[in-house]
C-alpha cells in the first residue's frame, strides 16, 4: 500500500521494492496508486447509494434537509461485509476527490446532492402492515411498555415490518436492544399517525395499549457513571499473565545492587548535598 493511503490492503499484499498490487485471483498486476483508486471510488459508490438512493435500506433516516449524521452513517457502514475498516477519514478523501461535486458535508453530517428519495413528513401513510417492529435500549423498556413510545423533539419514532432490521437498528445504541410489536395497523384506526419512508415509518408518538414485547425484567440494569468508571480503573490491580514456568523476582532480591537501587536515593542525601555546600563555601 501507498505510503499515506487509508485503504488496507485486504485483498493481495505488496512485496519490497514491488510498484504493482498483486491480486490474489489474477496474474496481472495492477498499479498501486490505481488499487488505491478504486478503493475511493468504490466508496463513493456505496455512498451515492446510501446517501441518494436507499438511506431506509441501511434503517437511516435523514433529518429534513437530506442530512445524516457521520457517526450514524458509519455505524450503518460498519454492518455491511468488507467495510468495516471505513473511517470518517475514508469519507473525507472521498470528499476532496473527483466525486466531491455529489455530496455536501456540514461539521456532524453529509448529504448526496442528487437524492432520488423522498421523505414526507406532511403526508400520512394509508395502508399500513398489521405489525411493525421498533427497538428500545434496555433501560427504555419498562417505560415503553407503561407510558408508550414517544420521539424526542424534532425527531420520529423509527418502525419497520422487519424484527431483524429493527434489532440491526436498535444495535446501534444498546449491544441487547429490546425490540418491541407495535400493532400498526390497529393504532392508525385510532388516529396514530404513521409515515412512509422507504420500507421504514415514522411516527411521532406510540400509546403503551397497541405496544407488546418481552416481559420487562425486574433487575435494574446498572450503569455506573463516568468518575465510578474511572476510580475502578484506577483501583484495579494489574493483571499478569502468569503461564507455567514464569515466576515474579522482587527488586529486593535482586543480585544486582546497582540495578536494585538504581533511580532511588537512599535517606539523608539532602543533608549531605547541603553539608558539600557549605564546605565548598568556605
Amino acid at each position: 500500500m501507498q505510503s499515506g493511503s487509508l485503504f488496507p490492503e485486504s485483498e493481495g499484499s505488496i512485496k519490497p521494492g514491488e510498484t504493482h498490487y498483486r491480486t490474489p485471483h489474477f496474474k496481472e498486476t495492477v498499479p498501486i496508486k490505481r488499487h488505491h483508486q478504486i478503493k475511493v471510488d468504490s466508496l463513493s459508490r456505496l455512498l451515492t447509494y446510501v446517501l441518494g438512493r436507499r438511506p431506509d435500506e441501511f434503517g437511516l433516516v435523514p433529518d429534513r434537509e437530506g442530512f445524516i449524521r457521520f457517526k450514524e452513517l458509519l455505524q450503518a457502514i460498519h454492518e455491511e461485509p468488507h467495510w468495516h475498516y471505513v473511517r470518517k477519514a475514508h469519507i473525507n478523501e472521498v470528499l476532496l476527490g473527483k466525486d466531491r461535486q455529489l455530496f455536501e458535508f456540514a461539521e456532524e453530517g453529509i448529504r448526496s446532492l442528487k437524492r432520488h428519495w423522498r421523505l414526507d413528513l406532511e403526508n400520512p401513510a394509508n395502508a399500513l402492515p398489521k405489525l411493525l417492529f421498533s427497538p428500545v435500549r434496555r433501560k427504555a423498556h419498562p417505560v415503553a411498555m407503561e407510558k408508550g413510545l414517544k420521539s424526542s423533539q424534532g425527531k420520529y419514532v423509527v418502525l419497520t415490518p422487519d424484527p431483524d432490521m429493527a434489532e440491526r437498528i436498535g444495535t446501534r445504541r444498546d449491544r441487547k436492544p429490546v425490540v418491541l410489536e407495535i400493532q400498526a395497523a390497529a393504532a392508525q384506526r385510532e388516529n396514530a399517525l404513521f409515515y412512509a419512508f422507504g420500507t421504514l415509518y415514522l411516527s411521532p408518538q406510540i400509546s403503551a395499549k397497541f405496544i407488546s414485547g418481552p416481559p420487562v425484567s425486574k433487575e435494574p440494569i446498572a450503569s455506573p457513571s463516568d468518575a465510578e468508571v474511572k476510580k475502578q480503573k484506577v483501583a484495579a490491580p494489574m493483571q499478569l499473565d502468569l503461564t507455567a514456568g514464569t515466576f515474579l523476582l522482587g527488586l529486593e532480591r535482586d543480585p544486582d545492587l546497582n540495578r536494585r537501587t538504581k533511580g532511588k536515593k537512599r535517606k539523608g542525601w539532602k543533608e549531605d548535598a547541603r553539608k558539600i555546600r557549605r564546605g565548598k563555601r568556605q
